[in-house]
């Protein structure tokens, strides 16, 4: 599974770069910019929660 999120991420990763440079508009490249930070954070934050080990209940 972990291969195929990668090679998803590859592609998703590619298709931004393309559409980012498609964009004409400095506005819309900030958008795709903003968009891509929100997403990667999420990931960021996913993979802290999954590697951290969980600490005593509260």
């Amino acid at each position: 599974m972990e291969d195929e999120d990668i090679a998803l991420n590859s592609v998703l990763g590619l298709e931004l770069n393309r559409v980012f440079f498609a964009v004409r508009e400095t506005a819309n490249k900030q958008k795709i910019i903003e968009f891509a930070r929100e997403v990667l954070q999420g990931e960021r934050e996913e993979l802290a929660e999954s590697v951290l080990p969980e600490g005593p209940a509260s």
